[in-house]
């Protein structure tokens, strides 16, 4: 099927979401802790009725600035701020700092189009991979200049590398205009190892070279939402009985594919 006759891929709005519990927070009588969280987990529940897609990550232990992340997709802005809105009216939103927020949407790449032999890059869901690893990214505006044949060989040698590291699955969003990043960049996998390889295998395509920042970079770790926040709040054990597994579930297609 031509790019002329295949119908537009689905258009949906991203967020990523970083939180970090101000030390306030973990001086708190544990009882005090875990009605908060408790009234959290709750709160996401009946906010994730806005959205398409919710995932959690834990990154305790992985970044400095950040204890955990939720990764948001929503037919609309207003959707989003929906949910933002439920979890800004629990007591716990007292003791939290969003040090980053992106926002963007899908789109289907204009370099897949002769590489749809891998439809899984074209438009996928999130898999439920162990690890997401998260930047925001900007290209040159010499990038841009290029004529579209120069960009879409180089942007071939990328995506060539990218297939040599199948386990590990890209699902790139775009930002123009809508956020201060040009896309916001997502790897899912199971092995840390294996993304930085593939990562330090990037830095040597020509493409690279037009990169103009592709900070700061997250690692989570996928958790419950249940323990992001147990974990964030330096408790142990269940918040409540009731698991939150439907605020977890993918319930959007995302578009991806090659910056």
């Amino acid at each position: 099927m031509s790019s002329e006759s295949r119908p537009p891929a689905p258009r949906v709005c991203v967020a990523f979401t970083f939180y970090r519990v101000r030390r306030e927070a973990l001086v708190l009588l544990k009882e005090q802790r875990r009605r908060m969280a408790r009234e959290f987990v709750a709160a996401a529940g009946n906010g994730a009725e806005h959205l398409g897609l919710l995932r959690p990550y834990s990154l305790l232990g992985t970044r400095a600035d950040s204890d955990f992340l939720l990764w948001q997709a929503a037919e609309s802005p207003e959707r989003l701020q929906a949910f933002a809105a439920e979890l800004r009216r629990t007591a716990m939103f007292a003791y939290l700092e969003t040090p980053y927020h992106y926002l963007s949407m899908t789109r289907r790449s204009m370099y897949l189009e002769k590489h749809q032999g891998d439809p899984g890059r074209a438009v996928v869901k999130p898999d439920g991979s162990k690890y997401l690893f998260v930047y925001p990214f900007v290209k040159t505006r010499a990038w841009y200049a290029l004529p579209p044949e120069e960009r879409q060989r180089m942007m071939d040698v990328h995506i060539k590398v990218g297939r040599k590291y199948p386990s590990v699955k890209i699902n790139t969003t775009y930002s123009y205009g809508l956020d201060d990043q040009e896309f916001v960049v997502a790897f899912e996998g199971d092995s840390p190892a294996e993304f930085l390889d593939l990562v330090m295998e990037l830095r040597s395509t020509e493409a690279s070279s037009y990169t103009l920042r592709d900070t700061p970079s997250f690692t989570g770790v996928a958790v419950s939402l249940a323990d992001a926040i147990t974990l964030s709040l330096g408790l142990s054990g269940a918040t409540t009985p009731v698991a939150d597994e439907a605020a977890t579930q993918p319930l959007a297609v995302v578009a991806a594919g090659a910056s």
